[in-house]
């Protein structure tokens, strides 16, 4: 991720000259402080009367100084945001876009509420981390250097304040560091599990209705939140400590810098107004120690955040690409002895599957629930690659094409409809972005889907609620199957997409396919042999070998 942060250097680079600036400004403000106090009102230099002008022309070029370090103060924040903000948005874009990449195998493996997690909140910690590092670090390390310079040019006596004071704020900066590191690694993992436990349940929200188990769920919620709030508190705990042993340092060394500088004063070797500047550049540079340990409570929590980050943006891609971009496109599909099984599982869901689909063929699958059914038609797309033997498309093995290109050649539907926020029109041309209203209309006409769509408020316009709440069942599998015919595509795999149709609807949609998509490669899974029967032929799974594969009639 280090391009990212060096395509926005320009940013960064002027935040901190920016910062610089203002911070100069805030180290010259006790000089001219003392020069007021000690010439101004005490009159030193001239015989001890006071002088109204020194104070006026002080006090307006303080002002002056002010307002300029105030614009320097503005300029740095708006620079630090331009950066933290273009490189977080980088991020994101390059984490959401791989995590579109993964396989089904590494979406369950991470899980959906980790990877919301990640791509939302860890990101914003990685955010608020550079923020922190660009202005913060440059304020502190001017307040320490220049500061340090400037109190020593009054008296170098005041160096042994800053050499007993830095160390006791060093070693606790330490402290803070090394206890909290783990905490936020914790911390963002229980954060992950709590956000799993909402959208878990807010996903099956029906379900916990119908079976009554809101108070389970609040319980299990309530246990999550609980590990994240206990985390929470002891990480708050750790930095809570350390305020009041800072306030203790910074007094003491305030004290002992008065103490010092009265002394001097006693025996004339000081004017008051220094006094009052020593304290002044004592308490800018030992509050710079203090924001260090707020800045490396940001850093440990944003370097845990950018770990996690990092997992996700190096997983290597469970489906590889091949370097095959195009081919004969017939919809020829043949299996070579398959086997199958899912990632850390012991048995095969398919066994030694040998099956060849011809160009145009209608192929129905059906078995019992669990037969390997929906297994066998995924390895054909890719969404998962064959343990062992191959699967061929147009006289290639699968694996030898791009997945774009691969999958360009297939539509498919799967057993759960999805559908997504957009109205009813955009759902289908996610199929074929540029296919015309009219083709819209021809394919959720085959797919039986246009007399309901008609019925809804605004037509094709109207909108869908997340996830398609608003339809049922069998008509968001309607408008998935339109959506898969608009594709165009010279293979159509419909994987238990019709089983919520009633049987009428269901056969007329069939009907539909035979007479508008004969010359298309077909491949229907079902558990209904009515749904299939005049497929040309129906191959039968059990236990993950096909033992039958014929017309209906045979």
């Amino acid at each position: 991720m280090i391009r990212y942060i060096l395509r926005y250097w320009y940013f960064g680079l002027l935040a901190s000259l920016f910062m610089v600036f203002e911070v100069l400004v805030d180290l010259y403000q006790p000089r001219m402080m003392a020069k007021i106090v000690d010439e101004g009102i005490l009159g030193l230099g001239n015989g001890g009367v006071p002088s109204g002008d020194i104070i006026i022309s002080t006090g307006i070029w303080m002002l002056a100084m002010v307002l300029a370090g105030c614009l320097c103060g503005i300029l740095s924040g708006v620079f630090t945001n331009l950066f933290s903000q273009n490189y977080s948005n980088d991020v994101r874009k390059l984490c959401f876009r791989k995590i579109l990449g993964f396989s089904f195998s590494q979406n369950d493996r991470f899980s959906v509420g980790s990877l919301i997690t990640r791509t939302t909140g860890d990101i914003t910690q990685m955010q608020n981390m550079w923020s922190q590092i660009i202005r913060g670090s440059v304020r502190c390390g001017m307040f320490f250097v220049a500061g340090s310079a400037a109190l020593l040019s009054l008296s170098t006596d005041f160096g042994m304040v800053i050499l007993v004071a830095l160390p006791l704020i060093l070693l606790e900066v330490i402290v803070v560091f090394w206890k909290t590191g783990p905490l936020f690694t914790r911390l963002q993992q229980s954060i992950d599990t709590m956000n799993t436990k909402v959208q878990e349940s807010v996903k099956g929200l029906r379900v916990v209705k119908a079976f009554v188990q809101e108070d389970k769920e609040s319980a299990a919620f309530a246990e999550a939140n609980r590990r994240q709030t206990d985390i929470q508190f002891k990480v708050l705990l750790i930095i809570a400590s350390m305020h009041p042993v800072m306030n203790i340092v910074l007094n003491l060394a305030v004290a002992a810098v008065i103490h010092l500088g009265a002394i001097r004063v006693q025996a004339g070797d000081m004017a008051p107004g220094t006094i009052m500047a020593a304290v002044t550049y004592l308490s800018q540079i030992l509050n710079g120690m203090m924001m260090l340990v707020m800045i490396f409570q940001s850093v440990t929590r944003g370097l845990a955040s950018e770990k996690r980050i990092r997992e996700v943006i190096r997983e290597e891609p469970g489906i590889k690409d091949g370097n095959l971009v195009a081919g004969d496109s017939s919809g020829r599909i043949v299996f070579h002895n398959v086997h199958f099984r899912y990632p850390d599982q012991q048995a095969d869901v398919l066994d030694g599957i040998d099956l060849t689909v011809n160009p145009g063929e209608t192929l129905a699958v059906i078995g019992a629930t669990g037969s390997g059914k929906s297994s066998l038609v995924n390895l054909i797309s890719r969404f998962y690659d064959a343990t062992d033997g191959y699967v061929e498309v147009d006289g290639h093995d699968v694996r030898e094409y791009t997945v774009e290109a691969l999958r360009s050649k297939m539509a498919v539907v799967l057993q759960k409809a999805e559908l997504f926020r957009g109205t009813v029109l955009d759902n289908i041309a996610m199929g074929n972005p540029h296919a015309s209203r009219e083709e819209i209309i021809s394919a959720a006409r085959t797919a039986q889907a246009d007399d309901f769509i008609m019925r809804q408020p605004a037509g094709y316009d109207t909108e869908v609620v997340q996830g398609g709440q608003s339809l049922s069942g069998g008509q968001r599998q309607r408008i998935a199957i339109a959506r898969a015919l608009v594709k165009k595509a010279e293979i159509l795999i419909l994987d238990d997409s019709t089983s919520a149709l009633d049987f009428k609807t269901e056969a007329q949609l069939m009907n539909a396919l035979d007479r508008d998509y004969a010359g298309v490669t077909k491949i229907i899974v079902a558990l209904r042999i009515a749904t299939v029967k005049n497929a040309d032929r129906i191959a039968v799974l059990e236990n993950g070998r096909i033992t039958a594969c014929d017309t209906h009639e045979n």
